[in-house]
């Protein structure tokens, strides 16, 4: 068993969980105040590689999941005694947490691939928008701007 005590290492994981997730829609105001959006794109920061990342974050969720249930499966052999009430209530335990680690590893699984084609979408929905304003900026260039930008 590892030194590190589990309450550590949770809020360790949760700590570059949040630093490597943190993104700000295009549309919310940047730090500072004031309002967001609308401009030339220049606020619009997709990020492929962070996706990517964190596809990869929940893939090495599954890794540890299974790595735990199988300490945990061997931990349980010899544990069955007939007759005795503490092993029957043990197994049970076991069972429910085994079915809840097996669904929570199937759910991890199943979310690394649509985590890298939701990156992929905002990344080509931000250079669309770029697109777009670059266009409108090209096109209404002799229009005076109102509004406040």
């Amino acid at each position: 068993m590892s030194s590190t005590s589990f309450d550590a290492e949770w809020a360790g994981l949760k700590e570059g969980t949040a630093a490597a997730t943190q993104m700000r829609l295009a549309s919310a105001a940047p730090d500072g105040g004031g309002g967001g959006g609308g401009g030339g794109g220049e606020d619009l920061k997709s990020d492929q590689a962070v996706w990517n990342k964190a596809s990869n974050d929940v893939g090495q969720l599954v890794s540890g999941i299974k790595k735990a249930q199988t300490a945990f499966e061997a931990g349980q052999k010899g544990a069955a005694v007939s007759g005795v009430d503490s092993a029957a209530a043990q197994s049970e335990l076991y069972q429910s947490w085994k079915t809840y680690l097996d669904g929570l590893s199937g759910k991890c699984s199943a979310l690394q691939g649509p985590m890298v084609q939701a990156g992929k979408g905002q990344v080509a929905n931000d250079d669309a928008l770029r697109a777009d304003f670059t266009r409108m900026n090209d096109q209404y260039k002799d229009t005076p701007a109102t509004g406040g930008r």
